[in-house]
């Protein structure tokens, strides 16, 4: 007789408690004994009405009872039928689901696999049986109509456990003795464990389960974690991941998994390596590529295809969850957190920024009707005040720790220097720095390409090194910081530097630089950026192709950051970025032009002055030029550039704003300088969404609007 859907949910939760204590059970100690027999008594009762599951359970409730009688503790007996019974339980409850969901249709299913007991025979063999890499590969099956509530939470959970398990892997990589890093990385796999079995998440329940086991042989000091143990649950961790992507997809577009992700090598490696010591090898799933699926456009009956999971390279890298918010409470200090959408973060700081608007129309209206200290001088001061604390406490939701686009990181530099035989000591600092999410979100594309760039073109070989003098081992350093408004990150190498003379040499092979231009340094090391750009001499895995620094000054610049390079040929290159906090608020220049007025981001603007004539001049195939202290800047008239009328038309009656980006230096003439102030960033629609030298828009106090200008775009026209 089919068991009740209410059975199913008492069993579910009963048995995710009967699996965590199972991981406890050890031969000779009594730990988890008692609560493993009263829980498999619930078990029973609940599934009375299903003799092929209760069965093998009675069996062994007989046995702790009879332990429990003589008081007398595990025996390895025990032991081995418990964990046989809780990795077989799932995959027999399936059975019973599927056939109680068929029963109307009179639809015959297998049953599930018998249940055999435990023989006398070795731990391995034991071990090997107890899931047996045989079971098929199976797609994952989120049941979304009974688990939409609970797969949410899940999913949440997991995105955390996730980055925890690849920060506690990378610990245990540089020092395998770790114990907190240890029994973190264990929690988290036991976790996930637990409720992927409770949600019936198949494949991810194997596959913790597995990982699991190994990691408590290294708990109790029975195994110790190697590189080819630790590279291989970062693949398991992958994988995991890999299914939580789908139930994001599942959770957020509707489609239901409709590519298998397979476990059962990965199973088989995990067990592998539980035996004992071993050397590395090439895994079963080394790096297969990755097909594109294209995905279903309903849930219903989805179309079944496979998936290899590899170890991330720059694509994967960039895919990864996003930070989440909680980052749990400091040592010493009692804070609670709560998840919150991001949508409705994002809402929050919209609605704050209108407030900020109003308020400042507000500001403009009582100056023109009140003067002196009037009340409503003073009511509208205060507003001021409640407004900025307002607007700064909803931009401060928005700042996430950059922790985790660094812990990406130092996983990308400890796969590819294995890749590429070049040992390298990766250091961080700066790691509770925060930032906007949007641009934590942002910055990780570019920072995959950099530490690339590095690895491959700066690092140099050991053999080189030590010719050189220096050590073997590189060393790459990732550090990020606040610098007034802004932040910084910095990538320092200690390899060979950038070859002025070669890259220059390359740049005018390649056609990127006129024949008789005669660049500075600090503009030559920038060719580096140019599409198509490269000074590899031959094309590898890795690099060699001119895409990727490109794409790192474009997405960079996206975000309205500046990028420098500082080099010394023999030493070494750092590259420094610089960004704003945020994307909803910009630090701006307020400049007229005639009678419109524009913004420009302070972040990009070097100084302000009245020129004189003998500054300016015009040179053949340049154009208008500003000379400024020896330096020849190319002239911009934002008056010419937007056709606007009753503008200044003589340089020397204006103002010159010289304005930095990409490594090179512009000269702006504007009419005056208003002020300096911060505004709420608004975007122009549709119509106007790829107007040439304009990021967007923003409203100012009197209820104007003001085009936030792009110097980068606007200066390369």
């Amino acid at each position: 007789m089919p068991l009740q859907a209410n059975s199913f949910t008492l069993i579910d939760d009963l048995f995710s408690r009967l699996a965590g204590e199972s991981i406890f059970a050890q031969p000779g100690s009594d730990e988890g004994l008692v609560p493993a027999y009263s829980l498999l008594g619930e078990i029973i009762g609940h599934a009375e009405d299903a003799p092929e599951l209760t069965g093998p359970m009675q069996e062994l409730h007989l046995r702790l009872d009879a332990l429990l009688s003589e008081a007398k503790p595990f025996d390895a007996a025990a032991v081995e039928h418990l964990r046989k019974l809780v990795t077989w339980l799932p995959g027999a409850l399936a059975g019973a689901r599927r056939e109680q969901r068929l029963s109307d249709e009179s639809a015959a299913l297998p049953s599930p696999a018998p249940f055999v007991p435990p023989v006398a025979a070795a731990p391995s063999d034991a071990s090997s049986a107890a899931t047996g890499t045989s079971q098929a590969e199976e797609l994952l099956d989120l049941q979304m109509e009974e688990n939409r509530e609970l797969l949410g939470e899940f999913h949440a959970e997991a995105l955390d456990h996730l980055q925890q398990i690849e920060a506690a892997l990378l610990v245990l990589d540089g020092n395998p003795t770790d114990r907190d890093a240890l029994n973190g990385l264990f929690r988290s796999f036991h976790t996930i464990k637990g409720v992927s079995g409770f949600l019936h998440l198949g494949p991810m329940h194997r596959l913790t389960h597995e990982v699991e086991s190994l990691l408590d042989l290294a708990r109790t000091d029975r195994l110790r974690l190697t590189p080819p143990i630790i590279t291989e649950i970062l693949r398991s961790r992958d994988a995991i991941q890999e299914m939580v992507r789908q139930i994001t997809v599942a959770m957020e577009q509707g489609t239901l998994p409709n590519r298998i992700v397979p476990v059962n090598a990965l199973i088989a490696a995990v067990r592998a390596l539980a035996k004992g010591p071993t050397e590395p090898s090439d895994s079963p799933v080394a790096e297969p590529a990755k097909p594109v699926v294209k995905p279903t456009a309903t849930p219903v009956s989805p179309a079944i295809e496979r998936v290899e999971v590899s170890t991330p390279g720059p694509a994967s890298v960039a895919e990864t969850p996003s930070p989440a918010v909680d980052q749990g409470p400091a040592r010493g200090v009692s804070t609670s957190s709560v998840r919150v959408n991001t949508e409705k973060l994002d809402s929050l700081v919209d609605v704050v920024g209108e407030l900020v608007i109003v308020q400042s129309q507000l500001q403009e209206s009582a100056r023109a009707y009140e003067t002196g200290a009037s009340p409503l001088t003073r009511n509208v001061a205060q507003l001021g005040r409640i407004t900025k604390e307002l607007q700064l406490t909803a931009m401060s939701l928005r700042m996430v720790p950059i922790k985790p686009t660094f812990q990406r990181m130092e996983r990308l530099v400890r796969d590819l220097s294995r890749d590429i035989g070049k040992p390298v000591v990766f250091e961080t600092r700066g790691e509770e720095t925060e930032m906007d999410r949007t641009v934590v979100e942002e910055i990780v594309d570019p920072l995959v390409h950099m530490v690339r760039n590095s690895l491959d073109h700066g690092i140099e070989s050991p053999e080189r090194r030590r010719a050189a003098g220096k050590p073997e081992q590189g060393r790459l350093r990732l550090a990020a910081y606040h610098e007034g408004s802004n932040l910084v990150i910095e990538l320092a190498d200690d390899g060979q530097g950038i070859d002025a003379a070669r890259v220059l040499a390359k740049a005018r092979a390649q056609g990127l630089v006129p024949a008789g231009a005669n660049p500075q340094p600090d503009e030559i090391v920038h060719f580096i950026f140019l599409p198509g750009f490269s000074t590899a001499e031959k094309i590898t895995a890795v690099s060699g192709r001119g895409v990727g620094m490109d794409v790192v000054k474009r997405n960079i610049e996206r975000l309205r950051g500046q990028i420098q390079i500082d080099t010394q040929p023999g030493r070494g290159t750092t590259f420094r970025i610089r960004l704003p906090l945020t994307t909803a608020i910009i630090d701006g220049l307020l400049v007229r032009v005639g009678p419109d007025r524009f913004i420009l981001p302070t972040i990009t603007v070097q100084m302000a002055l009245r020129p004189v004539a003998s500054m300016l001049a015009r040179v053949q195939g340049r154009g208008e030029v500003l000379d400024h202290r020896g330096r020849i800047l190319p002239l911009h008239r934002l008056h010419e550039r937007f056709g606007i009328e009753g503008a200044v038309r003589e340089a020397v009656d204006g103002i010159v704003v010289i304005v930095e980006t990409g490594g090179k230096s512009y000269a702006l003439l504007v009419d005056e300088l208003l002020n300096k102030q911060e505004v709420v960033i608004k975007n122009l629609g549709g119509f106007l969404q790829n107007l040439p030298g304009v990021a967007g828009g923003a409203i100012l106090g009197d209820g104007s609007i003001a085009l936030i200008l792009d110097p980068a775009a606007l200066c390369s026209r």
